[in-house]
């Protein structure tokens, strides 16, 4: 039986909360819920056989943070080093650490995927399907709440390459890296332009591969200093908690600066960007051609090199960069549409995820099922007409966690309010002719490959996701829960009785 739960009926444990997803915001999750809404009984289900989410599943070279630690972090413990982009073990171990010093770690029970949701009117309650140890079984809870993350964990995006079948050697994605994997010497071709690609690069480089980036499109990269010498300043003189929020509101001011004078001045942006990295890489390089995007800055997401680490190693000559589409694989390599043959050894495929929300679970309202990319997003969180439901989903333009924490709180506020007044159902609920767009505005393929999944966003609030701390922060903390899409039932006096 699950941690605090009841045995009912047919002898289902019964929950208030049901958290999908033991990763940060998953953690998350469960820790505002165990302080905000100590009254209330919850588990967390992972679906793995460990905690940590993104920061266990990846165990390829230099895996890291791509935003800074003090946003990425939890804002109820800080992060506690001066290093703002931190390596994935680290990142891993502080998740850990967070769980086991609030007691999280005993609320998760491992290797329970969730395969479907269903939600029940009439009982105000979902029946979840649980699989787990080769068995079926079920829960029952008042609120499913999905920290999940956003894509399929057991497999990442793998084009059909032309002429894959004949390259004789060795295709890997990074999300399936094999262990002990022997490179030095080896020659590697890695296909990508994202974050993945450019932390590849340099971290094989330096374990002695001779390494290649073969991109179709560039991306705009932007070097950052890998330490935060105010965070450093500030740990030596004041309380770890008050340095760690004082870094924290820092850098966040400078990631919605910056974000928003990228959007109001891309041209500026982009110039500046492009001289800096012509700076960093040196006389020689077509900076152009290799950083310089045909979108401007933030239509995808930016890329951040800590201490220049992928220009050093560009300039050291020991990676090279090749802007070309693949013509097709050779039983050595790969041939560009330009004819360049490109030998390899080992090609790696890092060209994206699978996107998938609610942890990839069949989810039904009234055995109606649950069509997510007709369903419009309600402050980032919920879905018009599914009850007593959220989803953890973080920022693009900013940290993942950012967004989770604000969204966690609010739940947490909304179930109070619900317990306080007695209502047992909460659900959204659109104008009929909204207009909509995708949730994330970005160009990025992998989103683009997601139209079929991703929900839709409205024009104005609360349907508008706003990529906004700030904005975030007064929708979810200050804003009025009966604001005319939330709508408030009570279950049938006969169900509530009888459970």
């Amino acid at each position: 039986m699950a941690p605090d739960s009841r045995a009912v009926a047919g002898g289902v444990a019964e929950l208030d909360v049901l958290i999908i997803g033991a990763g940060l915001s998953g953690i998350d999750a469960a820790y505002r819920l165990q302080t905000e809404c100590p009254a209330l009984s919850f588990t967390i289900l992972e679906a793995r056989q460990t905690l940590g989410g993104t920061w266990d599943l990846f165990r390829y070279p230099g895996i890291r943070s791509d935003s800074d630690m003090s946003t990425l972090g939890f804002p109820f413990e800080p992060w506690d080093s001066d290093v703002a982009i931190a390596d994935g073990p680290d990142i891993l171990r502080y998740i850990q650490n967070t769980a086991r010093k609030y007691g999280i770690d005993r609320r998760i029970q491992y290797g329970h995927r969730v395969v479907a949701a269903d939600w029940s009117s009439e009982s105000a309650r979902w029946l979840v399907t649980v699989e787990t140890g080769g068995e079926t079984k079920q829960l029952r809870c008042r609120f499913l709440y999905a920290c999940a993350g956003y894509y399929d964990y057991a497999r990442g995006y793998m084009p059909e390459y032309p002429g894959i079948e004949r390259y004789q050697g060795q295709v890997i994605h990074p999300q399936q890296w094999p262990e002990n994997l022997e490179v030095a010497g080896k020659r590697i071709v890695v296909i990508g332009s994202g974050a993945t690609a450019i932390t590849l690069v340099p971290a094989l480089a330096a374990q002695g591969a001779q390494v290649t980036m073969l991109q179709r499109t560039p991306t705009y990269v932007i070097n950052l200093p890998r330490r935060d010498k105010l965070a450093a300043w500030l740990r030596k003189r004041l309380p770890d908690a008050a340095a760690g929020a004082v870094t924290r509101w820092k850098n966040i001011g400078i990631t919605l600066f910056f974000y928003h004078y990228a959007r109001k001045k891309p041209q500026q942006t982009r110039e500046k960007i492009l001289h800096l990295a012509k700076r960093q890489v040196g006389e020689g390089f077509d900076v152009e051609k290799h950083f310089g995007p045909s979108y401007k800055p933030w239509d995808q997401r930016l890329c951040i090199v800590p201490n220049g680490d992928l220009f050093k190693t560009i300039r050291a000559g020991k990676a090279a960069v090749v802007t070309d589409r693949i013509e097709t694989f050779t039983e050595t390599g790969i041939r560009t549409q330009s004819g360049e043959e490109l030998q390899a050894d080992i090609v790696v495929s890092a060209t994206g995820l699978v996107i998938q929300l609610l942890g990839g679970a069949r989810v039904s309202v009234d055995g109606e099922l649950v069509d997510t990319s007709r369903k419009m997003v309600y402050k980032g969180m919920m879905l018009d007409g599914v009850p007593n439901l959220a989803f953890a989903f973080g920022y693009t333009n900013a940290s993942w966690t950012l967004k989770c924490d604000l969204s966690a709180q609010y739940v947490c506020r909304l179930l109070n309010d619900m317990q306080r007044r007695g209502r047992d159902i909460c659900v959204t609920r659109r104008e009929a002719d909204a207009q909509s767009e995708s949730m994330v505005d970005l160009e990025s393929g992998y989103i683009q490959r997601a139209k079929s999944v991703m929900p839709q966003q409205g024009a104005a609030a609360p349907w508008r996701v706003h990529q906004n701390y700030l904005l975030d922060l007064a929708a979810t903390r200050f804003s009025g829960l009966d604001d005319g899409a939330m709508h408030f039932e009570k279950a049938q006096a006969k169900t509530r009785s009888a459970a």
